[in-house]
């Protein structure tokens, strides 16, 4: 099999093609799919298809510099890695791959509560700025314990997800069976076998990591982990409301960011509730399919945020241009997720850090075609929207 280290993997769509030859089918569905008709995870990509650069010319870039500062965070580059539940079906390693391989490229990571290992375990991982992100899953003693741990672990932000008052209709996943996979029972698991079996080194990896973990940061006071299996009733319990978000920010005392922001509308109201940044999010086009691309409406949020509050995005960045078009348009910072997750199957630690060092060189390069020595630079002047 190809290796992540190999000069034939150049980009991110290699690296999702060795996460395919070693994932089961069930758990890279979950991991590449999206909801329903699969509109909104298609119009992520195409509309950063649909901005094209306008470079400056004749202009001497010997040298670029990404670096940046996010919620008085430095970075080497303007990229958090997303936080993507279930990271450990991926790979073993799972969330403390991912925020090592962070830390390491100077990058922040974002660790989801649907977590496989402890927070305190990913915080140690990493030598980067962590924030942990919150669903209210179990109700508010389960979220109060959770903010306190991350907040004495060191987390140095608390991330607050909006978009989901219900799972949205992952349709790969219903017909694969995900829910029957992470049933702890043996009996679930026996229709999974022929492609289970089919991908030995994964099956092999996952049956010494002990198999579905639980949720060892959804732990209400006096109660033990929350099996993955029980979510998806849990999460049609945890809708956030704006009240929520006061409550939350009063309970974690530090820089609280709203995530799922899609209107202007709804970003003035997270930074009225105590938002220090909001996320131009669809959640990677799992949840609400037909709501526009995250691209098309960062212009809307950044212009009535009005630098009240940083400006996050996340969705359908597969390429270091990406990254430089967001940023173009408005982004203090990206969020990646499939990109960086598709590196951590095909290979732990090694993928996620090969998935950055191909984005940060995607990145280099386009500042210096576009004639731009700085991020702190780019604007609107570089882009064209029309199309």
């Amino acid at each position: 099999m190809t290796s992540v280290a190999s000069p034939r993997v150049v980009n991110i769509e290699d690296l999702r093609l060795l996460a395919r030859r070693r994932l089961p089918k069930v758990v890279f569905d979950y991991l590449d799919g999206g909801a329903e008709g699969e509109v909104t995870l298609r119009e992520n990509r195409r509309a950063f298809d649909a901005v094209t650069f306008q470079p400056h010319h004749a202009v001497s870039v010997s040298g670029v510099d990404l670096r940046t500062a996010v919620l008085g965070s430095e970075l080497a580059f303007p990229l958090l890695l997303a936080p993507v539940g279930y990271s450990r079906l991926m790979h073993p390693a799972g969330e403390r791959a991912a925020a090592g391989a962070a830390g390491a490229a100077g990058a922040a990571y974002i660790l989801s509560t649907m977590s496989g290992h402890k927070l305190e375990e990913v915080k140690a991982a990493s030598s980067g700025p962590v924030w942990y992100q919150l669903y209210l899953i179990g109700g508010r003693d389960a979220a109060e314990a959770a903010i306190a741990r991350a907040r004495a672990a060191g987390y140095a932000a608390l991330v607050v997800t909006i978009d989901t008052p219900v799972a949205g209709l992952r349709e790969r996943d219903v017909r694969n069976g995900v829910a029957e996979l992470l049933d702890g029972s043996f009996g679930a698991k026996l229709p999974f076998l022929p492609q289970l079996l089919a991908r030995p080194a994964w099956l092999a990896s996952f049956l010494r990591d002990g198999g579905v973990p639980a949720l060892p940061n959804v732990v209400a006071p006096g109660q033990g982990p929350m099996p993955l299996v029980d979510v998806t009733t849990a999460l049609a319990r945890a809708a956030v409301t704006w009240e929520d978000l006061r409550w939350l920010r009063d309970a974690w005392h530090g820089p609280m960011v709203v995530k799922g922001v899609l209107t202007g509308d709804d970003a003035c109201r997270a930074v009225d509730a105590g938002a220090a940044a909001v996320v131009v999010s669809n959640h990677g086009g799992r949840q609400l399919d037909g709501v526009p691309a995250s691209l098309r409406v960062l212009p809307e949020v950044v212009t009535a945020v009005g630098g009240q509050a940083e400006v996050l995005m996340d969705g359908g960045i597969r390429r270091g241009s990406d990254i430089v078009k967001a940023i173009c348009l408005g982004a203090r910072a990206v969020l990646v997720g499939r990109a960086y997750a598709y590196g951590l199957a095909a290979a732990g630690e090694a993928g996620v850090t090969r998935a950055l060092d191909i984005l940060r060189a995607d990145m280099e390069r386009t500042l210096k075609l576009l004639g731009c020595a700085t991020i702190s630079q780019l604007d609107r002047s570089f882009v064209d929207t029309t199309a």
